[in-house]
């Protein structure tokens, strides 16, 4: 019996990238004077976290982020780390890298070396996007605002 080939939702995925980056300009307006911006994520019942957006590399149309956290209560646990390639042109953000994974397919082929899904793309772009929305609703500044 044969498998049934995987495509790739390529609307699906324009449309993660465009409101990836429409969230990331919300959370981190100022990226272009700003070298990094970071706030709290609290969830009722979880430790805080801190959220940091770096911005790693400026070019005219583009920019890239990286974006992690780290755990207040425990610094040493590592948290998500993720890599951003921002189109500024396109006004679309996608994931580039997570952790030590690197140039990322759009598709793989199933099973691989490396166990990929075949979206796994996607869905990293995915948990980007929830990952961000979770931020907007439920960060906070940790510098206090003055006058």
């Amino acid at each position: 019996m044969r498998r049934k080939q995987f495509l790739t939702d390529l609307s699906g995925m324009q449309a993660e990238c465009d409101t990836n980056y429409l969230r990331l300009m919300k959370l981190f307006p100022d990226w272009q004077v700003c070298d990094s911006c970071e706030f709290a994520l609290e969830l009722k019942g979880f430790d805080s976290c801190l959220v940091e957006i770096t911005v790693r590399e400026r070019n005219p149309y583009t920019t890239a982020l990286l974006i992690k956290q780290q755990d207040m209560l425990l610094p040493w646990i590592k948290g998500p780390a993720l890599q951003v390639r921002v189109y500024h042109d396109a006004k679309m953000a996608e994931v580039v890298a997570c952790d030590t994974h690197r140039n990322l397919h759009p598709k793989y082929t199933y099973p691989n070396k490396n166990m990929y899904q075949p979206d796994e793309k996607a869905q990293l772009n995915k948990f980007l996007g929830e990952w961000l929305a979770l931020c907007l609703q439920h960060g906070r500044v940790l510098e206090s605002v003055s006058g």
